[in-house]
Formats: structure tokens, sequence, C-alpha cells
């Protein structure tokens, strides 16, 4: 890999090995830019994590057999700071890294071959109110991995919204017992007296239902296993307002009150601007923002 992707590429591979024990995140767009990293040198380098769309088959690109660890990246278009994020949870969820381990990034504009950017994270520490990341407790959530699953959802319905038209919605995941008695129906629940088996989100029809069934108000109930429990809930705990979440919606402190009243994780999609918030315990813990000019206007 020569030019300026070599470039910056081995830049951000000497700045992560003069840090210590540092891995880099190398973000590649293609099947195209894989191959052509796999004849660089830099292949061969220790501690390199590809982060590659879900669309790259990298079994039939031989990273594997090269050794290289992958990382997934969501399919949609966001910032930089939202994918570099979203990369962080995918690779604590594989076990590639974890909540407190420190990683060099390399990449570019999504969808584009050429890579302009180094950042290095330390992800032990938190990363302020403009990048929120402070993501340890959801971590060690049960319902970690049906967040991140929900999360995928989420982000699409925030980047495409639905039918033309923008839509803000709440997903709660987890705790769900706790969840229906904080909350109650506001309208015509489209889950009722369907099997287990048929409402969980691993399903490609019901991950589309979801996206379809954010146009309702109020808020998505998912049980911690993915089992979809209810939509159109009214959540019950608002609860008072921190100075953090001045400024944002009712969706918002709803979904705060309802994480501080329960083990719930809610996911918030903003239908002003389409961003996807995830709460905790009453607080935000990471904020992914597709691009706006993804969205509809």
């Amino acid at each position: 890999m020569n030019g300026r992707n070599g470039v910056v590429i081995r830049a951000a591979l000497e700045l992560a090995r003069q840090m210590g024990n540092w891995k880099l995140f190398l973000f590649l767009n293609s099947a195209a830019d894989c191959r052509r990293f796999l004849k660089s040198g830099i292949a061969s380098e220790d501690g390199v994590v590809l982060v590659l769309p879900e669309d790259i088959k990298t079994g039939e690109l031989g990273l594997k057999a090269a050794g290289l660890e992958v990382v997934r990246s969501w399919s949609g278009n966001q910032s930089r700071f939202s994918r570099i994020k979203y990369a962080f949870l995918q690779g604590v969820m594989d076990g590639i890294i974890s909540s407190e381990s420190k990683v060099v990034c390399a990449l570019g504009p999504a969808g584009k071959s050429h890579i302009d950017t180094i950042t290095i994270h330390d992800l032990s520490m938190s990363w302020g109110e403009e990048f929120p990341f402070d993501i340890r407790s959801l971590i060690g959530h049960r319902a970690f991995h049906t967040a991140m699953a929900v999360i995928d959802i989420a982000l699409d319905v925030g980047a495409f919204g639905r039918e033309g038209k923008s839509v803000g919605t709440i997903f709660v995941i987890g705790d769900e017992d706790n969840v229906l008695e904080a909350s109650h129906q506001v309208v015509f629940n489209p889950f009722k007296g369907y099997p287990r088996r048929e409402r969980r989100i691993d399903r490609p029809e019901v991950a589309e239902s979801l996206k379809e069934l954010a146009r309702l108000d109020g808020a998505i109930v998912i049980a911690e296993n993915g089992t979809v429990e209810a939509a159109g809930r009214h959540l019950d705990s608002v609860g008072a307002v921190s100075k953090k979440l001045r400024g944002l919606g009712s969706r918002h402190r709803a979904a705060a009150g309802i994480t501080r009243r329960t083990e719930a994780v809610a996911i918030v999609v903003s239908e002003s601007t389409g961003k996807v918030t995830v709460f905790d315990k009453g607080h935000i813990v990471a904020a992914l923002e597709p691009l706006i000019g993804r969205r509809p206007v």
C-alpha cells in the first residue's frame, strides 16, 4: 500500500508502537482496499485490526489466513467519530479489545478509499459531553449483545427514516418485567399473541418490522435475550432533568428515567438529527451520529 494511504498508515502504526501496547484500528471500505493492504508489508505487522463493512467476505480475501483480526462496521454512513465508537463497541463484544484498551485509529470518509485521519483513544477515559463514550457499565450488562443488535436497527432508523420521513423513537432493552410495570400501552401492541420464537430481533422480518413500528408513539420494549415484548409503550418514569440532559427532548428524558428506575438499557433515535443516544443507569454512555446527508428531507 503505497502513496498517501501508506504514509498515513505507517505513521499511525509507528505512533501505536511508540505509545506501548496499543492496537491499530485500520478502517478499509472495500475488497479492493483489502487486497492492496494484503500486498503491502504493513499486513504482517502485529497489533493491526481491520475494520470492514459487513458486505466484505473476509474468507475469500484470506484475511484470517493472514492472521488478521477483523471488526465489522455498521453498513450505513456515519461520521468519523461514530464509526470509531461503533468499532470499539464491536471490538469489545468480539473480545479483540477491552473497555480499558488503548487504540490508534486510521480512517477516511465513509465509503471512500483514501485515509486522511489518525486518532488516539484511551477507552478507560471519558470522551466528554460532545463525544460521549463511557460504556464500561454497558459492556458488563447482560443485554449487551442484544443492545448492539438494536443499535444497528436504531442507526438505520436515524439515517434513513421511513417512507421519506424522519423518525424518532425509544428502544428499551433488558429487565423487561420491571420496564413493562413502569410503562403502559398507548396503542395496540402489535407483538401480542405471537410465539417468542417469532418475536426475536435476529429474524430479518422482525428487524424490519421494528423499523416500521418506530413511527408509533411510545417505546419499543425488548427482552435481554432479543425477544420483542411490546411496541407503543408510554414510559412512566421521567424523573428530574440533570444538567447534561437540559436541552434534550421528552424521549431522552424518558430514556434516562426508565434506565434510572430499572436495570434496562435505552436507545433513543432523535427525530430532528438522527443521532442515536445510549442510556444506562440514567446517564448518556454513548452517542452515534449518522451523516445527515443520508437522511430524508
